[in-house]
């Protein structure tokens, strides 16, 4: 996407959680080129995000590491805190960090694991969302967009029906706060990845696994983190999507079309 579309995201500061890898870096890359001063959030990757951090000031922009485990929400506020300190405000938060802990059928489903899902995927952008939302209520604008996945439409793969369920909380609950702060200025809204090929897959997913879901994708191929970028931006960009609120832009190759 050409600097000048989104020219409007020059300047202002953007936190993208889970940022060392994958779809959060490559979100956080693209805001850099944008002209955006980037926070990258990481956990335990931190020299994964120092490089990003060298990418996005490579681009001419600025970038601040800021760490911590978001499946805490008193660590979550402390994240956008120190961010909010650090930029004199938020403009833009990426709820990015989430994942799917590892494949357990139902019936090995114990309370451990269902915690360790719902604090990653749901409690982390609760937390993020609610630090954020004063610090955009005094601006008089702002923009949330979250992560959700495929999954929360079409239930996930084998194993995964704890994390696609607490990825239907993210679409859900993207609706609901979009309606909530709507006459704040702030805009929420949610990109929806299909099966990207990043450490999520080759963590999580065999080499069987990712080419049955390449055969069921019309476009015969998986996609790439850079080819989520774009929504990110277009999301946030009150110039290109000042009229979307609470809206689900599904990447995903046209695997599902709701």
């Amino acid at each position: 996407m050409p600097e000048s579309i989104a020219a409007d995201l020059a300047g202002k500061s953007v936190l993208v959680t889970g940022a060392s890898t994958g779809i959060g870096a490559a979100a956080a890359r693209a805001f850099a080129r944008a002209g955006c001063r980037v926070a990258i959030h990481y956990n335990a990757s931190l020299n994964r995000a120092e490089e990003v951090a060298a990418d996005v000031r490579f681009a001419g922009a600025q970038a601040f590491l800021v760490g911590g485990d978001l499946r805490s929400s008193a660590k979550a506020r402390e994240v956008v805190e120190a961010v909010a300190a650090h930029y004199g405000g938020l403009d833009i938060l990426v709820n990015n960090a989430g994942g799917l802990v590892r494949r357990v059928p139902i019936a090995e489903v114990d309370d451990e694991y269902f915690d360790a899902v719902v604090d990653l995927n749901v409690r982390s952008l609760v937390a993020a969302s609610a630090a954020a939302v004063p610090h955009m209520r005094r601006a008089g604008r702002g923009n949330i967009v979250n992560v959700t996945s495929i999954a929360a439409r079409n239930g996930g793969g084998a194993g995964s029906v704890i994390y696609a369920s607490a990825k239907g909380f993210v679409s859900t609950f993207t609706r609901g706060l979009a309606k909530e702060l709507v006459r704040d200025g702030i805009r929420v809204n949610a990109v929806s990845p299909g099966v990207i090929t990043t450490p999520f897959h080759e963590r999580y997913s065999t080499p069987a696994m990712l080419e049955a879901f390449r055969t069921a994708i019309p476009m015969y191929r998986l996609g790439t983190a850079d080819e989520c970028a774009g929504a990110f931006l277009y999301l946030a960009s009150d110039a290109l999507s000042g009229f979307v609120t609470g809206q689900i832009l599904e990447v995903n190759g046209g695997q599902l079309m709701p």
